[in-house]
């Protein structure tokens, strides 16, 4: 298989052209080359999808296309120069418009699309629907597609740093900060995906020519669990000192992401349907989610051996203090 990877330097779009060279497919990752390097034996074409399509490259019969574009606009000349190669597009579950409904009468509508290219920092809201106008370019425009939706990807090399908060924070664990908040309930749902069980997926669904819309998510886990199997993998025995909405943002801890963080972490009921997509028509499309444990140790070797690697969430000190709070609320 000939591929064209529209990026190829960063996080899931490097695991997707590494794990396809693996396989012995021809690779080319097309991008400006202000990223980093494309992995080792993909084959680098200089790129900006802010200037015209290089007739060149539309030339080189690419029997897949992988893209992970945000920019309608992209989107819309990428696949206007490659209408006859199969696509994977990959999305978010951002588009839909309904974050709180895990399964009533809102869950599955589409947010309306933008199709312009606006400023996806304005929100989750702008970001989704954006995507939503790329998916329709890439399902109208092409001779077939595949559409994936992940929510949260987790493992090595994410720039994100909202997954790597906690196999971080178990690595302290293990130094003696054995206490450790924990945000929510413990059954509160959470959902994630390895970067490379994605991406193994997204070119398995290249090589198939697999059409179709999937959310791509790993299953519905209660926290407690996933932080337990993230202490499992790092090795740690952490005390968990568990921290509802209210104590949380009385603290000042913010969800998600960022600074002050309590990773993962989502407001309810707002958000009950974000971390509750149903991974069963994934799965059974050929996803195949790793332990979380797994996941979590090679995420904390990764980080150990890339300095400045991101890490987002509540520093060492501003964690005391909130713990230090709550139990004298308590008392």
């Amino acid at each position: 298989m000939k591929l064209l990877v529209l990026g190829g330097s960063v996080f899931l779009s490097k695991a997707v052209a590494a794990d396809a060279v693996a396989r012995g497919h021809e690779v080319v990752a097309a991008n400006r080359g202000r990223s980093g390097p494309v992995p080792d034996g993909a084959r680098h074409v200089p790129l900006d999808r802010s200037e015209p399509f290089p007739a060149g490259l539309a030339d080189e019969g690419f029997d897949a296309v992988v893209d992970v574009s945000r920019t309608p606009s992209h989107v819309r000349e990428a696949v206007a120069a490659l209408p006859g190669a199969h696509w994977v597009f990959v999305s978010t579950v951002n588009v839909y418009a309904d974050d709180s409904d895990p399964g009533g009468p809102g869950a599955g509508v589409l947010r309306a699309p933008e199709t312009d290219d606006v400023d996806p920092a304005s929100g989750s809201e702008a970001y989704g629907a954006m995507k939503v106008a790329c998916e329709e370019a890439v399902l109208a425009g092409t001779a077939g597609a595949a559409v994936v939706r992940p929510g949260l990807i987790v493992g090595p090399d994410d720039t994100s740093g909202r997954f790597a908060y906690w196999p971080a924070r178990m690595g302290r664990a293990l130094e003696g900060a054995v206490d450790v908040l924990a945000p929510g309930d413990p059954v509160d749902p959470v959902q994630v995906i390895d970067v490379r069980d994605l991406a193994s997926w997204v070119v398995d669904l290249a090589e198939r020519r697999t059409t179709g819309v999937f959310d791509a998510v790993g299953p519905v886990t209660p926290i407690g669990d996933l932080l337990a199997a993230v202490a499992r993998g790092v090795g740690a025995a952490p005390r968990w000192e568990w921290a509802g909405r209210a104590r949380l943002e009385a603290a000042d801890v913010r969800p998600w992401s960022g600074e002050r963080s309590l990773p993962l972490w989502l407001p309810r009921p707002e958000y009950d349907g974000m971390p509750a997509h149903d991974a069963a028509p994934a799965i059974a499309a050929g996803l195949a989610p790793r332990p979380v444990e797994e996941t979590a140790r090679d995420t904390l070797a990764w980080l150990a051996a890339t300095p400045g690697a991101a890490v987002t969430g509540l520093t060492a000190d501003e964690e005391a203090e909130v713990l230090a709070g709550i139990r004298a609320t308590s008392a």
